[in-house]
């Protein structure tokens, strides 16, 4: 099989911020086109469903890692994880334990396919395409179990946003802990990372756009989504630019 460029970024702290900013856009992006739009769960999949096909149309033909591309991919594939899990809480009453489970088993099932089929779960060697379609598919599900996970403990527990984006913060602490100080396996502590930076994004966003009545700070879904958008665009444009030089922070 032959063999591409490594068609995703190095995980540096960049990576991270963009990554977690990303988060937060899915879910206010989500809240705003289906409520704030007033377009509804319904189309609104539809619609950002089929700008993700075109996105990821163009991830796949690329030769290499180009960071617009890739970082667009991921933005529409947060607001899409989310969409998928709120048409189930909300369209179809499941329950958001029940949707955990689902999108839960999804990931390990990706996993599992993906280590059978090419002996590695490592995100520093995505140059297959079958390693590129598993890496999104895994990505995919961990944004819809973030969300599902990330709504069961803040708002069916009570914790609030506050809080809960102070406790997925925590954990992620601890994982970074583990996987510099105490060995943890470094696949498993980016994976629990990924998974958890959902929530936290998610969390945050609330915290952010959602009325001060009900726990947030009030700056609406138009604002926080304008604001972080702007972040990761200036982000992905210092990357096109510094994409050559060497990365100063590895993690």
């Amino acid at each position: 099989m032959n063999k591409m460029i490594n068609k995703v970024p190095e995980v540096t702290l960049t990576f991270w911020i963009i990554k977690i900013l990303a988060t937060t856009v899915g879910e206010t992006a989500a809240d705003y086109l289906s409520t704030t739009l007033n377009l509804g769960l319904t189309i609104t999949s539809y619609i950002m469903a089929g700008i993700l096909l075109i996105v990821l149309m163009f991830q796949f033909r690329a030769k290499k890692y180009v960071p617009g591309i890739y970082w667009g991919a991921v933005v529409l594939l947060s607001i899409v994880g989310t969409l998928i899990s709120d048409n189930l809480v909300d369209n179809l009453g499941v329950a958001l334990s029940t949707t955990s489970i689902i999108f839960g088993s999804a990931l390990i099932v990706v996993f599992i396919w993906w280590y059978v089929s090419e002996r590695t779960l490592s995100v520093h060697k995505i140059d297959t395409v079958p390693r590129e379609f598993f890496y999104w598919a895994a990505i995919l599900f961990t944004f819809s179990l973030g969300t599902s996970a990330g709504d069961l403990i803040s708002e069916s527990s009570g914790l609030g946003y506050g809080y809960a984006t102070l406790l997925f913060a925590a954990v992620i602490g601890i994982i970074f802990f583990a996987y510099k100080y105490l060995k943890m396996n470094s696949i498993l502590a980016f994976w629990l990372a990924y998974i958890l930076t959902r929530p936290l994004g998610a969390s945050l966003g609330d915290l952010l756009s959602q009325k001060v009545k009900v726990g947030g700070l009030g700056l609406g879904t138009t604002v926080t989504s304008i604001v972080f958008l702007l972040t990761i665009l200036s982000l992905v444009i210092y990357l096109t630019i510094n994409r050559k030089k060497p990365s100063l922070v590895k993690v």
